[in-house]
Order: C-alpha cells, then sequence, then structure tokens
C-alpha cells in the first residue's frame, strides 16, 4: 500500500514539472539577470564613487561597532573556592546514563546545588548569589558591579546610536543608488559599503546559574539569574544596602546607576568635557560616563570625580589621571 502511494505522490510531481517547466525556467532566468546585475553595479564605478564619498563615516561607525563589542567582553565575579581538581570514573556494572545526568554542567558561574537550593534561589537571586558564588557586600566589589553596569548600559545606547547613524549614512545616499538594489539587496548593499554588522541582541548578558541534578540524571531544574540592566542596577543597590548595614563610609557615596549616568550628562549638558563634541552637533554620538581620577588609583563615585565624555575621547584616556 505504501508503495503504491509513493508512485502516485511521484506521478504527480513529474505531472507537475512537465506543466509547469517554462514557469520554473523563467524564475530561473530572472534569477541569474538578477544575479549578473547586482554583480555588475557592485563593481561599477559608479558604486566606488559613492563608497569613496562615505569612507570616513562608515570607518567610524565601524571604529564605534568594535568598541561596543569591547564593552560587553565582561566576566561575572565569582569568588567559588577552589578545591583542586580530581579524575572520577563512573565504575556501576549497569550501562544506564540519563541525558540531564550527561549534560550536568561545571564552569564558574553555575553552581550545582539540592533542588530545594536552586528552588530559594528564584525567591531570592541575589542573595544566593552571594552565598554560594562567594560574593561580598565590599567597596571594591560594588565597584566592579557598577562598571560592569556602566559598560553594559553605554553597548546598549552604544547599538541604538550606530543603527541611527548608519541608516542616516544610507538614507544621504539613497538617491544615487539604483531602487532595485535599495529595495531587493539592503544587506548586501551594506557589506559592500564596507559596514560590519551590528550585534544588536542582549545574548552577551551573563548568568548565575543554580541547577540541581538528580543522581540518576532522571529530574532536573534550573534557576537562570540574568545579570541584564534592570537587574544590574537592582544588585548594585542591594550591595550598597548591605555595606552602609555593615556601617562602611564608603557605602555612603553615590552609585553608578542608570539614573547617576543620565544626571550626569544633563549637568554636562550632554557635552563631552574633552574634546566638546555634543549630541546637538552629532544627535547619534554615544556619550559615556567617566572617573575623572580612576577608581584603580582610589577614585571615588562622586558627582565631582565625574564627568561626561564621548566614546572616542573615553576610550583614548583609559586610566590616565
Amino acid at each position: 500500500m505504501e508503495f503504491i502511494v509513493l508512485i502516485i505522490i511521484l506521478a504527480i510531481i513529474f505531472y507537475l514539472l512537465s506543466v509547469a517547466w517554462p514557469f520554473l525556467l523563467l524564475l530561473v532566468a530572472i534569477w541569474l539577470f538578477w544575479k549578473v546585475y547586482e554583480l555588475y553595479y557592485y563593481k561599477s564605478s559608479a558604486f566606488a564613487e559613492i563608497k569613496q564619498r562615505i569612507t570616513a563615516y562608515i570607518s567610524d561607525c565601524n571604529e564605534l561597532n568594535q568598541h561596543i563589542e569591547s564593552l560587553k567582553d565582561t566576566t561575572l565575579i565569582s569568588n567559588k573556592t577552589d578545591y583542586g581538581e580530581a579524575s572520577y570514573q563512573d565504575s556501576s556494572n549497569w550501562n544506564y546514563k540519563r541525558k540531564n545526568l550527561k549534560e550536568k554542567k561545571y564552569a564558574p558561574n553555575v553552581h550545582q546545588c539540592s533542588r530545594t537550593v536552586c528552588s530559594n534561589a528564584q525567591k531570592k537571586p541575589f542573595e544566593y548569589i552571594c552565598k554560594y558564588f562567594g560574593i561580598t557586600a565590599t567597596e571594591e566589589t560594588l565597584s566592579k558591579f557598577e562598571a560592569i553596569l556602566n559598560n553594559f548600559e553605554a553597548a546598549e545606547e552604544g547599538k541604538q546610536h550606530l543603527q541611527a547613524e548608519k541608516e542616516k549614512i544610507i538614507k544621504s545616499i539613497e538617491t544615487d543608488i539604483p531602487v532595485l538594489i535599495r529595495k531587493l539587496s539592503k544587506k548586501k548593499l551594506e557589506q559592500n559599503l564596507g559596514f560590519e554588522e551590528i550585534d544588536m541582541s542582549t545574548a552577551y548578558f551573563p548568568k548565575y546559574v543554580f541547577q540541581y541534578v538528580s543522581s540518576g540524571g532522571n529530574a532536573s531544574t534550573h534557576c537562570d539569574i540574568t545579570m541584564n540592566i534592570d537587574n544590574l542596577n537592582r544588585f548594585v543597590l542591594f550591595l550598597s544596602e548591605k555595606i552602609k548595614f555593615n556601617k562602611s563610609a564608603a557605602g555612603q557615596r553615590a552609585l553608578m546607576t542608570s539614573k547617576l549616568r543620565q544626571h550626569i550628562k544633563e549637568r554636562d549638558g550632554f557635552t563631552c568635557q574633552l574634546c566638546g563634541a555634543s549630541v546637538e552637533q552629532e544627535p547619534n554620538l554615544l556619550l559615556e560616563i567617566d572617573h575623572i581620577k580612576p577608581i584603580s588609583k582610589g577614585g571615588m563615585t562622586v558627582e565631582d570625580n565625574l564627568q561626561t565624555l564621548c566614546w572616542r575621547c573615553n576610550r583614548s584616556k583609559g586610566s590616565k589621571f
């Protein structure tokens, strides 16, 4: 019966192909014509002239894109006790290993725990992060998480500014680009102009993971605590309250939160305090908040020690003082 059904299906396919082959041939011809036209255009002198006109702007965009990617490259703090290394072999007589047991993760930001701990971590994530990942509420720890938040927030803002700037550049030359190329070859147009791809995802936000896997691997649960902008803001406040509770004088200073970053930009008139570039002159300019005296050299997060810098000046300044 199955063989007969297969024969019928094949017969129908062959019939449709015999009827539709002129249409399919036309589609292939159109596709080949388009590819030849596309190739010809991107190698033409007209396109080379357009590309040459905006080379400096594209280079600036790509430089900002690389800066944004560097801001994302951050490792979460984890001070779990190092108990050394050892080899382990399962010498059980039965050949029985469940999928979840095989996929059990061991990493700096993954804590293997009981089902109860995994469940409680969902209810009090910040307390359990501190308890099981060895994070103590100190000024040094607080500063590190503030720096992570500052970098991530700048990266998120930068992505939006960069995308807007790229669209602005393409719009400035759209009358010189053939309509078919603009409409049907947008991604290839950006690549041939020299734009690097902008990663708009938030997959770079790191996680603390609590994972439970039963001894046989049959049952498993996990609690993922993603340190995104919102959670980092809240975690900075959480650590600050812990420090204040311990009556630390350092805990009384300002916190590098989203609110403070915005306040410093407004205070400085959304203008770089070194080169004078402003969002009034460059609407898509990425502004960052800098410690005038770096934390690594004893600087504090107080308003008098904070300034607004454009991303170029902040990158070149580094930890100079």
